[in-house]
């Protein structure tokens, strides 16, 4: 799971140096810890600014829930969905507005 963030609100606290990036040519660069291989988030192709954080990443709880839930067309069949009212999509979200 991820949370998207405003753009510049990301500030590392430790570990800077262990930061490392799988920059594939036509997508997102996905940053990972090079000491325990968690992955952290992904960058704009462009600008390299952090936009989807991994949930996992956060140490305590960043107080925010999730708005919906994409991509449910391919869910595990061996972890159900859960019936918590939010949107489903099948595949992505549409835009923000469109919702």
């Amino acid at each position: 799971m991820q949370v998207r963030i405003v753009p510049g609100s990301l500030r590392v606290t430790a570990g800077e140096e262990l930061l490392r990036a799988f920059e594939p040519e036509d997508g997102f660069a996905k940053v990972f810890c090079s000491g325990c291989g968690s992955g952290l988030w992904s960058s704009l192709p462009d600008t390299k600014e952090p936009v989807g954080i991994r949930m996992g990443a956060f140490d305590s709880d960043p107080g925010v829930r999730p708005g919906y839930r994409q991509y449910v067309a391919y869910a595990a069949s061996w972890e159900p969905i859960p019936d918590d009212g939010l949107p489903r999509y099948p595949e992505r979200a549409p835009p923000q507005g469109s919702r």
